[in-house]
């Protein structure tokens, strides 16, 4: 399906917005037709000043990016002061995802659980909504030993896709990688890449930068679903205090 594009449109932040969907997807926010269009994203998390030099846990803020380096959405974490500083990288936590009108087109929520081999009953899960309000796909962490696991799920609870990762999440080995699979597991359609940032950035912040890859005639909705599960291996594997 084609999207007609509409050139001029807010520049909050100053930031170099990318061009508005004119045509709106059946259910959607039209800024959501962006991930029909593309089958790449980069993602970067925006770090403050006073969260670096003092340690203290802030809200995070992403922007997502397409290949061209134009802002798709800004990621804004919704958590409380306690959660961050208390819970750390398992915090119950939404993530609102607004468009450069400052409208919320997305919204991924995470309930507390707790995560590692010991808790095979107790393992991560994170639902994507778009509108928010209306869940069209679910990450379900597996339980695994060695390797991270994760499934990717639709609206109507079905497995369509498979993550695994490396059984190292090092910060200083360079990118880290994680397939994108085939339900049955044979098959790699894409990965999503934490990409080394530098030696000292990663000693001293948090801040990530990662990127996406998947088939570019994926449905819409399995796309939004990636992107949540890319903020969900962040906060799990690439998430603490420096």
């Amino acid at each position: 399906m084609d999207y007609q594009v509409q050139t001029q449109q807010p520049m909050p932040g100053g930031m170099n917005w990318a061009p508005v969907p004119l045509a709106p997807m059946p259910s959607y926010s039209p800024a959501l037709a962006y991930l029909a269009t593309v089958d790449q994203l980069v993602v970067e998390q925006k770090k403050e000043l006073v969260e670096i030099v003092l340690g203290y846990e802030s809200a995070n803020k992403y922007e997502v990016k397409n290949s061209q380096g134009q802002t798709i959405f800004m990621a804004l974490e919704d958590s409380d002061c306690c959660s961050r500083n208390l819970c750390g990288n398992l915090r119950p936590l939404d993530i609102k995802i607004i468009d450069c009108n400052q409208t919320e087109v997305m919204k991924l929520v995470r309930p507390l659980a707790c995560q590692g081999c010991c808790f095979p009953c107790c393992l991560q899960t994170m639902d994507v909504e778009c509108p928010p309000g209306t869940v069209v796909g679910r990450i379900e962490q597996q339980w695994s030993i060695l390797t991270p696991k994760f499934d990717i799920k639709n609206e109507a609870g079905e497995t369509v896709l498979k993550i695994k990762g490396p059984i190292f999440q090092c910060n200083f080995c360079g990118d880290v990688e994680f397939e994108i699979l085939s339900v049955d597991g044979d098959t790699q359609v894409g990965k999503i890449s934490k990409q080394w940032a530098g030696l000292l950035k990663e000693m001293f912040t948090d801040a990530e930068h990662f990127g996406i890859n998947f088939p570019l005639d994926l449905d819409v909705k399995v796309k939004a679903t990636l992107l949540g599960a890319l903020f969900l291996i962040d906060f799990l594997y690439f998430e603490f205090n420096k």
